[in-house]
């Protein structure tokens, strides 16, 4: 499997929209690990753990504020 993934497939793969992975990505809970020309890339086990915490603590009824600090705390 492939280590990376782009922001059109983050869309296909976990259902969000594209606006969704730019917001998360604005805010920190995505990161980048390289650009090419417009193309994103994200590191796939690290999108994957992303979403599932963001997942998780959203259903507990945390805003996107403390989902931050919970994601910044763990790396």
């Amino acid at each position: 499997m492939n280590k990376v993934i782009s922001a059109v497939e983050i869309v296909k793969t976990y259902g969000l929209s594209y606006q969704t992975v730019n917001y998360y990505t604005n805010l920190g809970f995505l990161r980048i690990i390289e650009s090419k020309g417009n193309k994103r890339l994200y590191g796939r086990e690290e999108v994957e753990a992303a979403l599932k915490k963001i997942r998780e603590l959203k259903s507990r009824g945390y805003p996107l504020r403390l989902i931050r600090d919970e994601l910044l705390k763990q790396g």
